[in-house]
C-alpha cells in the first residue's frame, strides 16, 4: 500500500512560536482589563441640588424711615423668597400675610444711615431672612426659605 500524504504541510516551529506569543499577548491584555474593571474605585456621584424657586412678595414694601434732620425718609423694597422645596412654596404663600407683617415691622425700624451702605443692606437682608425662617419654623417646623433677595431697594 502506498503512503497517504496530507494536503497541508506541517507548520514550521517559527510560525507556531508566533501564534503562541500572540495568544499570550491577547490573554494578558484581557487579564489586565479584567483586573482594572474589578479593582477600580467607584467614582463619587455628584447630584445637583433641586432648582431654585422664587416667590415674589408683591406689592413692594414701603415704609417711613426714622425721621432725620432733613425730614421724612422712605424705603421701598421688593422682596423675593428662595426655596428648593416645591412643597415649601405653598407653605410660604399660605403664611405670606404673617410674613409681610413681620417684614414690614422690621423695615419700619430702619434708619436712613443704617441702610445707606452695602453692609447695612446686607445686614437688613440677613435679619429679614431670619424673621422669615423663624416664623416658618414656628408654623411648619422647618425654615422653608433658603434665601431672601432684595430685587429693588430704593431710599428717598
Amino acid at each position: 500500500m502506498a503512503a497517504v500524504t496530507s494536503a497541508r504541510p506541517a507548520p514550521s516551529s517559527k510560525r507556531r512560536l508566533i501564534l503562541i506569543v500572540l495568544g499570550l499577548v491577547v490573554m494578558s491584555g484581557a487579564a489586565g482589563a479584567g483586573w482594572s474593571l474589578f479593582n477600580r474605585k467607584a467614582e463619587p456621584v455628584t447630584t445637583l441640588p433641586a432648582p431654585a424657586q422664587y416667590l415674589p412678595m408683591a406689592p413692594a414694601f414701603v415704609v417711613n424711615l426714622e425721621d432725620t434732620p432733613m425730614g421724612p425718609r422712605y424705603l421701598q423694597v421688593e422682596v423675593q423668597l428662595v426655596t428648593r422645596d416645591p412643597l415649601a412654596v405653598a407653605e410660604l404663600q399660605k403664611h405670606e400675610p404673617a410674613l409681610r407683617a413681620r417684614l414690614l415691622m422690621l423695615f419700619a425700624q430702619q434708619t436712613h444711615a443704617g441702610v445707606a451702605t452695602r453692609a447695612g443692606k446686607e445686614a437688613l437682608q440677613a435679619q429679614a431672612l431670619a424673621e422669615v425662617q423663624a416664623l416658618m419654623t414656628e408654623e411648619t417646623g422647618k425654615p422653608s426659605a433658603e434665601a431672601l433677595l432684595f430685587t429693588s431697594f430704593v431710599t428717598q
